[in-house]
């Protein structure tokens, strides 16, 4: 079964309704949705999905940041490989890490994955599950409507 498959499979079984518990959102991405956990403050934002083992197909991370810039992320202490994707405060695609892997190397020499822009947004997703969606610039994240941040 291919990626996309695997999504509307599980999304198929899944409840898609507005805000899901335990501090997590909805997002949509061509059609995809995502339940997402939300990292919107420094701490949040830099744990990240640092020391998980696991993330299920339709499951990521949605990083808010208070306004555009350019934003790098590493993937220090973290053991799944991830696609990361970059938007702006319109919610716009604006570019992408895929599989990204993950870092072994200790302390701080693992490198970084800048976006090729000013972003507001950051979707971490399963590495290969951000690919399969074939974003183009301009692509647009649906957001609830308390994420979205005013440019």
């Amino acid at each position: 079964m291919n990626v996309g498959a695997a999504l509307l499979s599980v999304l198929a079984t899944m409840s898609l309704v507005g805000c899901a518990s335990g501090g997590r959102v909805l997002v949509e991405v061509k059609g995809h949705r995502f339940e997402v956990e939300v990292a919107d403050d420094d701490a949040e934002r830099a744990r990240g999905l640092m020391y998980r083992e696991s993330m299920a197909a339709a499951e990521g991370m949605l990083f808010v940041f208070d306004e555009d810039m350019p934003q790098a992320f590493w993937m220090k202490n973290t053991l799944i490989p991830l696609d990361i994707l970059y938007f702006d405060g319109e919610r716009r695609f604006v570019s992408a890490h895929y599989r990204v892997p993950t870092c072994k190397y200790g302390g701080d020499r693992c490198p970084n994955y800048p976006s090729e822009g000013d972003v507001r947004y950051v979707l971490e997703l399963n590495a290969g599950v951000g690919a399969a969606l074939s974003l183009q610039s301009g692509d647009r994240i649906t957001l609830p409507d308390q994420l979205n941040v005013t440019p």
